[in-house]
């Protein structure tokens, strides 16, 4: 399929990177080297944060958030001549539950200059499977991946580089340590209920991933990483994880009654308080799709962030990707979408300087828009902005993080009726700005293409002043164009309502 974008692959400007991952469990941060479009991991560091273990009625409590910012204070030493872009902060299941998200966020944002975005389920699964397939090569092998988190456990099914089926459930170990394993007691019953516990979480999945069938098992991160390590520092087998090795393993836990207890070769004194929930999950998981082997991989959510860093600068950006899948699912006029998307950005080009919109992320987030702001016209034409609105809020969009993709919602529904419409997501004061002088600018370039004119470009130059806009267009323009007048004059009473002074001649 032909991409329809306007944006040209950029040379990769870093030679350093980083990714930092803000598990529900712990956080970690990887840096590499980029060298010939190769990575090489020059440093790693990790911190045992237990943000989930934190949440109390849907709130991160103060002293795991403590925790949590202490350890980004650390890691932000490491990086803090990056330049932006080259780093990139995910949250996951902790900080999606999380209703005082944004209240952490604002505090490890002053701490690490960088944005913290959180990531959806399915994202954060298409992510690990990014870092395994980039680590490890199967050929043409189908490869089933597990990766059990604190608070969520990902799978997908994959061939070489691209994920088939990915989904994310909502078990992990921080949680079902709090739910089942309460004050380290072990004992045969509170496991079993563990796994029933996890098996029910399977059911909406196991058809689904069991009729796509799949050639090796996989598992990254945590708890598959220390049972692996178990497994081969007791020489219990050379086939990595196996169902008799699950059962050794239940065994030691079992013999151990309290997690404090637990005296296995190759665990490490910080996984304790967890690793029983988190074998409880993989046993389930190997009951539910009938494991018989499972290898280990070093790549998962981190070195897949790293990679997708690397892949924003050439054509294999999976945002990109997702809008283009957009534009022929949803049925858009392409031709009407590309001129406005032009006139945006050639607004933007004059303005940026002006409104503070220099960075990659606006000109994404605008291109983006302009392509896809008539996405809800299959549905409604007179609410379509709406529609639209709803369709990127809700969709899955693999690539986008929720920052993104209601960024993007929000540009959407604005495009057309009252400036000032909301979908309720909360944005940074800064943030919010940005979106505000985003949207002035893919209003304006809607209004001057209403016409459906193709190839019709309008001449024009745009100077911006704080809240104060001025166009002025090619001598006789406007004159042929009533229409076009008549919208701007509508457009510029409009937005005096939001402080801001539209003129145009």
């Amino acid at each position: 399929m032909q991409s329809l974008f306007l944006q040209q692959t950029h040379d990769f400007p870093f030679e350093k990177i980083a990714a930092i991952d803000l598990g529900s469990n712990s956080f970690h941060m990887v840096v590499a080297q980029v060298t010939h479009g190769q990575l090489r991991i020059t440093s790693e560091f990790g911190e045992k944060v237990q943000l989930a273990a934190g949440l109390v009625k849907g709130h991160l409590d103060e002293a795991s958030q403590q925790r949590g910012l202490e350890c980004l204070a650390q890691f932000a030493q490491v990086i803090e001549d990056m330049p932006p872009g080259s780093v990139r902060v995910v949250g996951t299941n902790a900080l999606r539950v999380a209703k005082n998200r944004y209240d952490f966020i604002g505090n490890a944002m002053d701490i690490i200059s960088h944005p913290v975005e959180i990531i959806a389920g399915r994202e954060e699964a298409r992510l690990i499977y990014v870092g395994v397939s980039n680590t490890m090569d199967h050929g043409e092998a189908k490869r089933l991946v597990v990766d059990i988190g604190g608070g969520s456990t990902e799978f997908i099914i994959g061939k070489q580089l691209e994920p088939i089926l990915t989904e994310s459930l909502h078990m992990g170990c921080v949680s079902f340590a709090k739910r089942f394993f309460d004050n380290g007691i072990i004992t045969k019953s509170n496991f079993q209920k563990a796994v029933t516990a996890a098996r029910l979480e399977l059911l909406s999945i196991q058809d689904d991933y069991l009729d796509e069938a799949w050639d090796i098992s996989i598992g990254s991160s945590g708890t598959i990483k220390a049972a692996f390590n178990i497994v081969k520092e007791n020489n219990w087998s050379k086939k990595g994880i196996t169902p008799k090795t699950i059962k050794q393993i239940q065994k030691a836990l079992f013999q151990a009654g309290h997690a404090d207890q637990i005296d296995l070769v190759g665990l490490k004194p910080e996984r304790k308080p967890t690793f029983a929930a988190g074998m409880a999950i993989l046993t389930a998981v190997f009951e539910c799709f009938d494991i018989k082997q499972m290898d280990f991989s070093n790549g998962a959510l981190r070195e897949g962030v790293l990679y997708d860093i690397m892949g924003r600068y050439a054509e294999t950006d999976i945002r990109e990707r997702t809008v283009n899948y957009m534009l022929n699912q949803y049925h858009i006029d392409t031709e009407q979408a590309k001129l406005v998307t032009k006139t945006a950005l050639s607004a933007l080009e004059q303005v940026k300087e002006a409104w503070g919109l220099s960075n990659i992320s606006s000109e994404d987030l605008l291109r983006w828009a302009g392509l896809l702001h008539e996405v809800g016209v299959g549905i409604s034409h007179s609410r379509y902005h709406k529609h639209g609105a709803y369709i990127i809020s809700e969709s899955d969009m693999p690539g986008f993080s929720q920052q993104e993709q209601q960024a993007l919602a929000n540009l959407i529904l604005r495009h057309r009726r009252k400036f000032s419409q909301s979908l309720g997501f909360r944005f940074t004061k800064s943030d919010q700005q940005d979106l505000d002088r985003l949207s002035i600018l893919l209003r304006l370039s809607i209004l001057l293409h209403q016409d459906r004119k193709e190839g019709d470009m309008p001449i024009f130059t745009l100077k911006a002043d704080g809240k104060n806009l001025h166009a002025e267009f090619l001598s006789g323009w406007l004159d042929s164009r009533p229409l076009t007048l008549a919208n701007l004059q509508r457009e510029a009473e409009m937005l005096v309502s939001s402080g801001y002074d539209f003129t145009f001649e």
